[in-house]
């Protein structure tokens, strides 16, 4: 298959582009924004950011072999003395946009575009395992899903990659759009609209506003949307609209889904009827959510052309990614690192699990502060208290400002329940906790920093 690569003109189409030394410029089979990670025929682009500025490093890049350089014009005199073709923009983070684009254009990849307010990172990795079993397949890497990760994600897939995985987060109106008319996707799915980020995106509506840009891009493109029937606001929005393919546990779908029990120690056993026939599933994962995120990848697999048999053997294979739902099982414990990022809808769902595991008797609850919920931040962290009364939860220390409002709740209560107004407290206080026999679940917001108290717990169990 012919090499992916960009030529002079392709960098004359990136909008404001003056080009130094142009005579000199050979193909581009790479592009990097990390001098250290330079190749033959790379393409390095300076970025500047909050706490560096690649700038500074665009003559490491040279000595490391860059074949180009990409340049805030502004800069331009602090490099009178380089010989190599230099690129000059009036922002290099849109022109890293822009490359990517020209850049995509050129692939004959499979593209799929994968949103939401929670699941989308485990959604894209167990996708991604699942194609791989059949193809060539490139993926987001960790959380790179922004205005930098998706040119990134874009730029580092080639002409061997039969499909790309790419994620989308956005907090702030706009991201999506920018992302996806980069990423040009040929399928795309949404995973659900929650309570995330409603600082800035105000409320589901809002949500659903800039999440749906994937959609309508996809659509765009003469693609195929994978549409959750069981989120009421994705099944009213786009029911009947462009090319669909539902699935879901509710109501007559494309893929129908079923959780028809737990393990002892909470893992679904799901079955997935398709095409009129059943298949049945152990997930190696825990959670109600991990059964939604498997539905939706099966959906996706399906549509490639993925057999259940190949499905069936990837379903081992199956981790929950760092920090998501990680059960971790001790002689007397069990401890569920959910500690990457917390919204009510995850917080829900986590808490939940932490009620249906049978294994260990006592169950505590270590929750940190929800963030970016706008002006309902206090009334979703109230609203905790019933999920937690429900799974018959025994203990919950909490811990920030707006966990203190779930905290008070409690008051006429029987369980447990202790509020830290500083974290370093909680730390100490763990050292004299009784865990044996215990289902602990640590959860909160990516800046709460929760994954401190998971480390001391776990030193505590060494001890």
């Amino acid at each position: 298959m012919k090499k992916v690569l960009l030529n002079i003109e392709d960098i004359f189409n990136v909008p404001g582009t003056v080009i130094y030394n142009p005579d000199n410029l050979k193909k581009i089979n790479y592009v990097s924004i990390d001098s250290r990670n330079i190749r033959a025929n790379t393409l390095f682009i300076a970025l500047k950011g909050n706490r560096f500025d690649g700038h500074n490093f665009v003559k490491d890049a040279i000595k490391n072999g860059a074949e180009a350089i990409v340049i805030n014009k502004s800069r331009l005199n602090q490099f009178n003395d380089i010989k190599v073709p230099i690129v000059t923009v009036k922002d290099t983070k849109l022109a890293l946009g822009d490359i990517a684009r020209i850049w995509r254009k050129k692939l004959h990849t499979k593209v799929i575009g994968i949103t939401g307010s929670s699941g989308k990172t485990t959604v894209k990795d167990m996708l991604a395992q699942m194609l791989a079993e059949k193809y060539k397949v490139n993926k987001t890497e960790s959380n790179n899903n922004n205005h930098i990760g998706v040119p990134l994600t874009i730029l580092n897939t080639n002409e061997k990659h039969q499909a790309l995985v790419a994620e989308l987060g956005t907090n702030h109106f706009g991201e999506i759009p920018y992302t996806a008319s980069i990423l040009s996707p040929d399928y795309s799915l949404i995973t659900n609209i929650g309570d995330s980020h409603l600082e800035f995106l105000k409320n589901r509506e809002g949500v659903w506003k800039e999440k749906s840009f994937l959609f309508e891009e996809t659509i765009r493109n003469g693609g195929k949307v994978f549409l959750n029937f069981d989120d009421p606001i994705l099944k009213a929005k786009y029911l009947r609209k462009g090319n669909c393919i539902s699935y879901g546990f509710l109501g007559r779908v494309d893929v129908q889904g079923k959780i028809k029990s737990y393990t002892e120690d909470g893992k679904p056993v799901i079955e997935i009827t398709y095409k009129k026939k059943n298949y049945e599933f152990t997930l190696p994962i825990y959670g109600e959510q991990s059964a939604k995120n498997f539905l939706a990848s099966c959906a996706v697999a399906l549509e490639f052309g993925m057999s259940i048999a190949q499905i069936k053997k990837t379903v081992s294979r199956i981790k929950a990614p760092s920090g998501r739902l990680d059960v971790q099982r001790y002689k007397n414990f069990i401890l569920i690192d959910d500690t990457y990022n917390a919204n009510p809808d995850s917080t829900k769902a986590a808490i939940e699990l932490v009620g249906r595991i049978k294994t260990f008797k006592k169950k505590i609850l270590i929750l940190g502060d929800m963030l970016e919920l706008g002006k309902t931040s206090i009334k979703l962290h109230k609203r905790l208290k019933n999920v937690i009364i429900n799974s018959k939860v025994d203990e919950v220390y909490t811990v920030g400002s707006k966990m203190k409002h779930l905290y008070e709740k409690f008051d006429q209560t029987n369980l447990l329940a202790i509020h830290f107004t500083k974290r370093e407290f909680f730390k100490s206080y763990i050292k004299h906790l009784n865990f044996n026999d215990s289902v602990i679940l640590v959860k909160g917001s990516r800046s709460m920093r929760m994954e401190e108290f998971v480390s001391e717990i776990k030193n505590k169990s060494m001890s």
